[in-house]
């Protein structure tokens, strides 16, 4: 029921899920609003659990997960705990699906506080893992550290890199460099396989790192630079292609090799983030996904499901102790 375009994009995507990767899917939501966009005899593999309630994109997420016990972001984590579900997908309120999360499936015991791992495309290389990418906004430096090793369990999964590169985003690539918070990090990290010193902002889109640590506020902030900067980027070389008839015929070779070059960077082909630390699997796609990017978060719901990714993580953090 959350996002831009539900229920309509998010029905489509889950069926579609269902076709294309042979997964059984549990639509959670209003019966009266979702079933219009289902066929009159459901198909095989799919069911329709029924939530009374929705948390909107802008409500208080702590306030609306306590108050709104049937509501489809509730429902949906609940479903997981109890095993009808396997991992829950949600393009709705951040927030309010951390917090279902937290709450109903529980955190992996020793995991001070969860975090979520966004994948930044880089063209050309396997994405880079952003986290903290908003779930802990205020962080002390044992819980970037713990990100850290959450972040190199992850990577290993998803991206399939045995000993992940682990950098510590600041203001400076010297150890010296950074906040109180940043400092404190340091030493603790410098005791994680792979890491590799401080990085800055520019660092994160190149093949330079594999994982990036930071507290939830920072890198949520950064996380919304780089899509804001994509976005004025590619209206600034649109707009040029268009500004005159030169240009225009110009674009008509232009254009297929900069889409192509492009789709790297499409949002909607990552699927979402991961929340690690907490016991299930809970996908997070953006507010504005697509049919196409629900494809592609149950695709990463499910390779995380496949690859144990709650076990591997609960073993991480018990060999950290």
């Amino acid at each position: 029921m959350g996002g831009d375009r539900a229920p309509a994009e998010i029905v489509a995507g889950a069926l579609g899920a269902r076709d294309e990767l042979g997964v059984g899917i549990l639509l959670v939501g209003q019966e009266d609003a979702v079933a219009p966009h289902l066929p009159a005899e459901l198909p095989p593999g799919v069911e329709l659990l029924h939530a009374s309630e929705v948390v909107a994109m802008d409500e208080d997420p702590g306030v609306a997960v306590r108050t709104k016990k049937d509501s489809s972001l509730v429902r949906a984590a609940e479903a997981v705990r109890d095993g009808r579900a396997g991992a829950m997908v949600s393009a709705g309120n951040t927030g309010a699906a951390m917090g279902a999360a937290v709450l109903r499936m529980g955190r992996i015991k020793g995991v001070a506080r969860p975090a979520i791992a966004a994948p930044i495309p880089v063209p050309g290389a396997t994405h880079t893992v952003l986290l903290d990418a908003g779930a802990a906004v205020d962080c002390k430096p044992e819980w970037l550290a713990q990100f850290g090793r959450l972040g190199i369990e992850y990577a290993r999964v998803r991206l399939g890199i045995e000993t992940p590169r682990v950098g510590l985003l600041s203001n400076g690539e010297e150890p010296g460099k950074g906040d109180e918070l940043r400092k404190a990090a340091y030493p603790l990290l410098a005791e994680l396989p792979g890491f590799i010193g401080n990085v800055e902002g520019r660092d994160v889109m190149t093949d330079g790192v594999d994982v990036v640590v930071t507290d939830g506020f920072t890198g949520n902030v950064l996380l919304k630079g780089f899509e804001g900067a994509l976005r004025m980027f590619a209206n600034l070389v649109f707009g040029v292609l268009g500004s005159s008839p030169e240009a225009q015929e110009a674009s008509e070779v232009i254009t297929p090799a900069l889409l192509e070059a492009a789709a790297d960077l499409d949002p909607d082909a990552t699927g979402g983030a991961v929340l690690l630390g907490v016991d299930g699997v809970c996908v997070i796609s953006h507010g504005s996904s697509s049919a196409r990017a629900i494809v592609n978060a149950v695709r990463v719901a499910a390779d995380g499901l496949a690859a144990g990714i709650v076990d591997r993580t609960k073993e991480a953090i018990a060999n950290a102790r």
